[in-house]
């Protein structure tokens, strides 16, 4: 916790991120992350709610990978499925990671995973630094190293309401720092490459409420100074986040309804929003579609980082905005 800021807890299964409670003036602080009843029930339930989530977070089609010739064989996740979401079946998200470092305000949680895990070529070294950086931001810090080449994409799988009553997240506020989407099929898998988002539902250019289902990726403006801005129904908190990492898979929540809540209540539909930092779906089959490669190289180190920063006023902009 940060004196008069944030207070932000973790575990060491699946390195989640637990809960986010965040100081709104005249009002109790609110908690911004979607939850389960008990930390015990992240182990059992899904969803991925605030796990890191690896190697690869996203799909990756046909659960296969090819490269030089080459073709891994990845294991399909989840059941049923010929794909591979998240990493597989026994993917980061289901682990009990170490706690290697420790203090009042970071925690740095580190993970060994052998070659051939879920199908990916290589052992891989993790290591997942949360720090917050000041009394209303917290950063993420990802470190990786492969001893063979392999895509490595992990993120983080929090899902926020920024209100103070738990409800649907439809009427948030969002903008995307983001001018081209990957149009998915049924399957969520990609039909083609990315398309422009000018004159589509997809078009978060301005922000504007978020209205409807999404899980899509989008391919991010490198230089803009955030990815994505998040402002609850009422105007009073708003989120920014941004990230090293090309694309940014936002998630709706369209299928949390029913589960139990952090309060024991059943979630509504939409209960939540999911942004996750990465690359596109499909992407280490795709080299052609412009963003950086996803697959790490033996003689290079990933680094990757992502940074959520709170802002809260007493009063709503939005109706300020209205009158």
């Amino acid at each position: 916790a940060r004196p008069g800021g944030l207070e932000v807890t973790f575990m060491d299964w699946g390195a989640t991120w637990l809960s986010c409670r965040v100081p709104v003036p005249g009002e109790a602080p609110r908690e911004v992350l979607i939850g389960h009843p008990a930390p015990e029930d992240h182990g059992t339930r899904g969803g991925y709610l605030g796990a890191t989530v690896g190697r690869y977070a996203n799909r990756i089609a046909n659960a296969q990978l090819q490269r030089d010739g080459a073709t891994h064989t990845l294991a399909p996740h989840p059941a049923g499925s010929r794909h591979q979401l998240h990493g597989g079946p026994d993917g980061f998200s289901h682990r009990r990671w170490q706690v290697t470092q420790q203090s009042d305000t970071a925690v740095t949680f580190s993970l060994d995973s052998p070659a051939g895990d879920q199908g990916f070529p290589g052992a891989l070294h993790l290591d997942v630094t949360y720090t917050l950086t000041d009394a209303m931001a917290m950063s993420m810090e990802i470190r990786a190293t492969v001893d063979a080449p392999c895509p490595v994409a992990p993120t983080q799988h929090a899902y926020f309401n920024l209100d103070a009553q738990p409800g649907s997240v439809l009427g948030h506020t969002l903008q995307l720092a983001a001018g081209q989407y990957l149009p998915v099929d049924a399957e969520l898998l990609p039909l083609d490459g990315p398309h422009p988002v000018a004159g589509t539902a997809f078009d978060f250019r301005t922000a504007r409420q978020i209205g409807g289902d999404y899980d899509h990726g989008w391919l991010l403006d490198a230089s803009a100074p955030a990815a994505a801005v998040l402002t609850s129904s009422d105007g009073k908190l708003t989120m920014t986040l941004s990230t090293t990492m090309p694309a940014l898979q936002v998630y709706t929540g369209g299928h949390l309804g029913g589960e139990p809540g952090r309060d024991c209540q059943p979630k509504v539909r939409n209960a939540g929003v999911a942004m996750e930092p990465g690359w596109l779906a499909d992407s280490p089959n795709h080299p052609e579609w412009g963003q950086r490669t996803c697959w790490l190289e033996p003689c290079n180190a990933l680094l990757e980082q992502m940074v959520w920063r709170w802002t809260a006023s007493a009063a709503s902009a939005i109706a300020d905005e209205k009158r």
